[in-house]
């Protein structure tokens, strides 16, 4: 199976080609688009600022390929924020496959969100094995907001939030499943079993 995970200019990129390796895949971090094209499955994880992960990948033409891949794509915390609409950090239009607003949580004192919660209102395969008292570990300041069509499992941190996301082919999670020790692993797992 070929996995690529999308360089594009942001961070914790390592963390999830080791979370691949620990579970007996070979991924390639890149930004070739054919390489991308050509890959079983799509990874789309980071950490960093909204606005100038999509500079870059505008700048590669990957913000257009992402939107026509066809195989099951995975983003991860800022790469579920990108897959949204809007996001409020720095008023960055994103690449649109969810229509979902990403918003900031206020007050500016409870933020960023960092710890682990438990997942709420599990409905998908990928999650296929858990149930509400399986705990992922999050890090972030913004979140997508809670759609009834495109919402797969959600998180309460001063609301409700998306803490999954699924159309198409297209997955999305805010939380880190290479750091959610059990509960990711088995995301992953589910994810490459797709």
């Amino acid at each position: 199976m070929e996995v690529a995970v999308i360089k594009y200019n942001a961070g914790n990129v390592q963390s999830v080609l080791y979370a691949m390796e620990r579970l007996g895949v070979n991924a390639t971090l890149t930004d070739d688009v054919e390489q991308i094209k050509k890959a079983d499955k799509v990874i789309f994880p980071g950490q960093g600022e909204a606005k100038s992960a999509m500079k870059y990948l505008r700048e590669r033409k990957l913000d257009q390929l992402i939107k026509e891949l066809k195989q099951p794509f995975f983003g991860i915390c800022l790469g579920q924020q990108l897959l949204c609409e809007y996001s409020e950090e720095n008023d960055t239009e994103c690449l649109g496959i969810f229509p979902i607003q990403v918003k900031k949580f206020p007050p500016l004192d409870k933020v960023p969100h960092v710890g682990w919660n438990n997942l709420e209102n599990l409905r998908s395969p990928l999650l296929e094995g858990l149930d509400d008292s399986a705990y992922v570990y999050y890090v972030h300041s913004y979140y997508a907001e809670v759609d009834p069509k495109y919402t797969i499992a959600s998180t309460h941190y001063l609301e409700d939030f998306s803490a999954l996301l699924h159309k198409d082919n297209y997955y999305a999670m805010q939380a880190h499943p290479e750091k959610s020790s059990v509960s990711g692993e088995k995301i992953l797992t589910n994810f490459l079993n797709l």
